[in-house]
């Protein structure tokens, strides 16, 4: 956390323990860079306290671990997966990113019991109505001291731009299959084995996914991964040790791959053209976009509203979307048609350092054009 005067012309006399009364959101260094900012901070105050009264409905989750305070390292520690495969980058401490660790294989496993992961086919149909991480968890059978949501947000996420989609008559039917251009992959990049799950989320739907990104390291450029099951558990005699090989990347396989991602390094201005030539999208989604943090975003934008394909972005908070939509605004020439919501399948687990005080989760809201 930062003054929120910072830079105004004098330096901090100190740390930034004097928040604004009325949103709570912003803090100060002294009392003197508060009267400084006043003018600026009062466009946003009533804002940023109307978010704050969200607060509670944020930070309300079904799981009994969000029940204890703790940081992440100690929690993932507590759990055994601390730094330990797909976990690695869940928290800050190891400093790994998915360009400097190993990408030579595919991290296939959960590093968890069975019974704490859904390493294999669901039991009974996907609900008619699956909008809360307390539904997901009842259909598919996971105990709700199960921390597997930390990873899985990211297909649930990718659900449930579907389903706003599908809602606002903005997604065009499709039957068998499903083209996604996904934009801004970073953490992802070591967790692609939980995109496995979407087979259970879209069951007899081939699903193809071109992950687009600077973050993506060049090496991997163009690289194609088929994913026939699930994340294993470590339960050696469970039934989902046998398909291990699955998760590797395969050139020739006698198994019909349900999903298939592929890695594109780059801007999406840069390389959609030939993205185009192979894969017309029904979506575009941008999971924690950052669209008012990067000036790169603008002529992403552009291309997507001469594409004229739904978009559904996500961010760490709302005050994050409401930045978002204002730029997409300027360059579009229109609001968003899915209004700013708060995601359900948000990760449970709040983000340790923000630039302010509003509560922040990893796809925590989302909008759509």
């Amino acid at each position: 956390m930062e003054c929120a005067a910072k830079g105004g012309g004098t330096p901090c006399s100190g740390p930034p323990i004097r928040r604004c009364q009325r949103c709570q959101v912003v803090a100060y260094c002294s009392l003197a860079h508060q009267v400084s900012h006043r003018s600026a901070h009062k466009r946003e105050c009533e804002r940023f306290e109307q978010q704050m009264k969200r607060a509670n409905t944020l930070n309300d989750f079904p799981f009994t671990f969000t029940q204890i305070q703790d940081t992440r390292c100690s929690f993932l520690n507590r759990l055994g997966v601390h730094l330990l495969g797909m976990w690695i980058c869940e928290c800050s401490c190891g400093g790994v990113s998915a360009s400097s660790y190993d990408h030579s294989r595919l991290m296939s496993s959960w590093n968890l019991p069975s019974e704490l992961c859904p390493c294999r086919g669901p039991s009974s149909p996907i609900p008619d109505c699956l909008t809360s991480w307390k539904d997901y968890y009842e259909w598919r059978h996971i105990p709700f001291c199960s921390p597997a949501s930390l990873l899985l947000h990211w297909p649930l996420t990718i659900f449930r731009a579907i389903q706003l989609a599908t809602l606002e008559s903005l997604l065009p039917e499709f039957a068998n299959e499903l083209r996604i251009h996904y934009l801004g992959p970073e953490r992802e990049l070591l967790q692609l084995v939980i995109f496995g799950e979407l087979q259970a989320l879209f069951p007899g739907v081939k699903l193809y996914i071109d992950l687009v990104g600077p973050a993506i390291p060049n090496v991997r450029d163009g690289e194609k991964i088929d994913l026939c099951t699930y994340a294993q558990c470590n339960d050696m005699g469970c039934e989902c040790q046998s398909s291990a090989d699955s998760y590797r990347e395969r050139v020739d396989t006698r198994l019909s791959s349900a999903i298939t991602l592929r890695l594109h390094a780059g801007c999406y201005h840069d390389c959609y053209r030939e993205l185009l030539q192979d894969s017309f999208p029904h979506i575009i989604i941008a999971p924690n976009a950052g669209v008012a943090a990067y000036k790169s975003w603008i002529p992403t934008l552009e291309v997507i509203k001469d594409l004229k394909v739904p978009a559904v972005f996500s961010d760490y908070c709302e005050e994050a979307c409401h930045l978002a939509a204002s730029c997409i605004r300027s360059v579009t020439g229109y609001a968003p048609r899915i209004p700013i919501q708060i995601n359900p399948f948000r990760q449970p687990l709040c983000v340790e350092e923000s630039a302010l005080y509003l509560p922040c989760y990893s796809n925590c809201f989302m909008f759509g054009l």
